[in-house]
């Protein structure tokens, strides 16, 4: 345990040892890193504490500079737990470099079955009674770390003092279809409403999807450009300055070159940053497994229901002379084709598809008898947690207060975070 200083702020490093599987505790044991970070001017008082869950799967916890965003409004009151989940980060980091030292894809897939939710959670539960002294905590889920946090109130709501979410309230019983049904229409409407913002985007996307369909394009860090993967930077779509994002990175992509137009550097270097998984893999990994919930297999659902769209086929769109849609909060198993950061891991992820032992991650029951304050932002027409499943399960959790808005889209905690904050802790201790 190190402790260090930035601006306004104490850190300190924190490493646990947690259970691989927590059924067997006596078991296999992995590392835990967690950031604490406290206001220098109370880093002796006895603040409560508020755990951060990130948005993933996949993604280490937020590195921060001195207070910055949301956390200077949390650390007037709390002293603030930043964990890196299991697999990301510092936790064990699970990816192509460190997953072949488990054996093949078996034994991987089997290992990373214990990277969802639940074990999330019950790491958790390991590590708060060490620091708080047993106190409950606060939790802060944003995206998935709001489906972490719902599967805590089911879990372990004894270890909770508020909860509050930020663009992660789960549905309590979808199937891996029903999410991406919902999905790709909301998807569907992002590009219509960026092609109204910017229409000379049309012809362009075209132009770039039809030279894809003619040429190999390879981008600097080994990526296979396909016309598929080039459709998938409507990821971007889903938060507030996506959509500018993208007409800037679609302006600049075509150069003359002695041998006609091509694809400039920069903008293959662009598109390399946005689409790589080799940062966060277990994004694409376990991103249909979050869903998972008994012995129905995901088997690449989004890739089966994009079928059912064919709006999403980029060349019958060309054919057509269609405007090509681009997709967004979605895997499919040309990810693993596409990018060198997956390449090595598409054979365990086809086997975590197949899986079908998921155990349920949501009790009805519970939720419905829940005594602990929660407070949920619902973004309207969020592009990665549907609205009509969130205020579904907003309804069914006893207590809940919702704070539904369209100033933001799904990455509100980050564009506008001290006040989104703020006004989750009104909404939970009764305020607002």
């Amino acid at each position: 345990m190190s402790s260090y200083r930035q601006p306004g702020t104490v850190l300190t490093d924190h490493r646990f040892s947690v259970p691989l599987d927590h059924a067997n505790p006596s078991g296999e044991r992995i590392e835990l890193f967690a950031r604490e970070v406290v206001a220098s001017s109370q880093a002796e008082a006895n603040l409560p504490w508020l755990v951060y869950l990130e948005g993933g799967p996949g993604f280490g916890a937020r590195r921060f500079v001195g207070q910055q965003a949301w956390l200077g409004r949390a650390l007037q009151e709390f002293r603030v737990l930043l964990v890196d989940q299991r697999g990301t980060g510092r936790s064990t980091p699970a990816n192509r470099q460190t997953l072949p030292l488990r054996g093949g894809p078996r034994e991987q897939a089997d290992y990373l079955a214990h990277f969802r939710a639940d074990a999330i959670v019950r790491d958790c539960e390991t590590i708060r009674p060490r620091l708080t002294g047993d106190a409950p905590w606060t939790v802060l889920g944003q995206s998935f770390g709001g489906f972490c946090a719902v599967h805590y109130l089911s879990a372990a709501p004894e270890g909770l003092s508020t909860v509050l979410i930020t663009g992660g309230l789960p549905s309590l019983h979808a199937c891996v279809e029903d999410v991406y049904r919902a999905a790709f229409a909301r998807i569907e409407r992002k590009n219509a409403a960026h092609y109204a913002r910017y229409p000379q985007d049309i012809e362009r996307a075209a132009r770039i999807a039809a030279h894809l369909a003619e040429h190999r394009a390879v981008l600097p860090g080994g990526y296979t450009l396909t016309p598929e993967a080039f459709q998938s930077l409507g990821i971007l779509l889903g938060s507030g300055d996506g959509s500018h994002r993208l007409h800037y990175l679609l302006e600049d992509a075509f150069l003359r070159t002695p041998q006609g137009p091509a694809p400039s550097d920069a903008f293959l270097e662009a598109v390399q940053a946005e689409l790589s998984y080799a940062g966060h893999p277990l994004y694409a990994v376990l991103h249909e497994a979050i869903y998972a919930q008994g012995v129905h297999p995901t088997a690449w659902g989004a890739e089966r229901v994009r079928a059912e769209f064919p709006q999403f086929d980029a060349a019958a769109s060309l054919a057509g002379n269609r405007p090509v849609l681009f997709s967004g909060e979605s895997i499919h198993p040309w990810h693993f084709d596409c990018d060198p950061a997956l390449r090595p891991l598409r054979d365990t992820a086809g086997l975590l598809a197949d899986r079908t032992d998921w155990p349920a991650l949501y009790d009805a029951d519970r939720l419905a008898a829940n005594e602990v304050p929660v407070a949920a932002a619902i973004y309207h027409d969020d592009m990665y947690v549907d609205t009509e499943h969130a205020l579904a399960t907003a309804r069914s959790i006893k207590g809940l207060r919702t704070w539904v808005t369209d100033e933001y889209e799904h990455d509100g905690l980050r564009a506008s975070g001290p006040r989104v904050l703020d006004r989750l802790l009104a909404l939970a201790r009764g305020d607002g």
